[in-house]
């Protein structure tokens, strides 16, 4: 099966905002842990190092990069279980992200993760890694194969360099 682009690009008055969605059947507790959690996130972006609170900054190895590099991330807000703010900083640059996690009355929950973007430039390269690394936080949830990178780019670079910014969300 090949996998299915999601990613929207949305205005903001702070500029650009990738964003990326799943949703999960589960309550959104045990879903803030799969994102926050070090032996979680080990299983589907890489498992982290250091005190995670507002104002600190942790290691991460980014375990599924060529190389593993431990990339540096300030964690700028933290509110359990529903927002997580972030800026990394490495080699490439620094990136500021966020999840916002919903719960729904059916008992789910709606992750959004938002790249909040300098410039579009690199928008072919990045849209197709978020949405392999989502695909990789599902399925480490539901026990099924984790993806591979290939399946995602550059099938999807073409999707993500043609999108052209909506108004914002609500």
């Amino acid at each position: 099966m090949t996998p299915q682009p999601t990613g929207r690009l949305f205005r903001s008055a702070d500029g650009d905002e990738l964003i990326l969605t799943r949703t999960f059947r589960a309550p959104v507790e045990d879903v803030w842990a799969s994102v926050t959690d070090p032996e979680r996130t080990a299983r589907w972006f890489g498992p982290w190092e250091g005190q995670g609170a507002p104002g600190r900054t942790v290691r991460v190895r980014l375990a599924f990069e060529e190389g593993e590099p431990w990339s540096e991330v300030r964690i700028d807000a933290c509110e359990p279980p529903r927002r997580l703010v972030v800026t990394t900083q490495d080699d490439y640059g620094s990136w500021r992200l966020e999840i916002r996690l919903t719960g729904t009355d059916d008992g789910h929950t709606r992750l959004a993760l938002v790249h909040h973007l300098t410039g579009t430039e690199g928008l072919g390269e990045v849209g197709p890694g978020w949405e392999y690394y989502l695909d990789r936080l599902v399925t480490s949830r539901d026990g099924g194969d984790l993806p591979e990178f290939e399946a995602y780019y550059p099938a999807q670079k073409a999707y993500f360099e043609g999108l052209t910014p909506l108004p914002p969300e609500d």
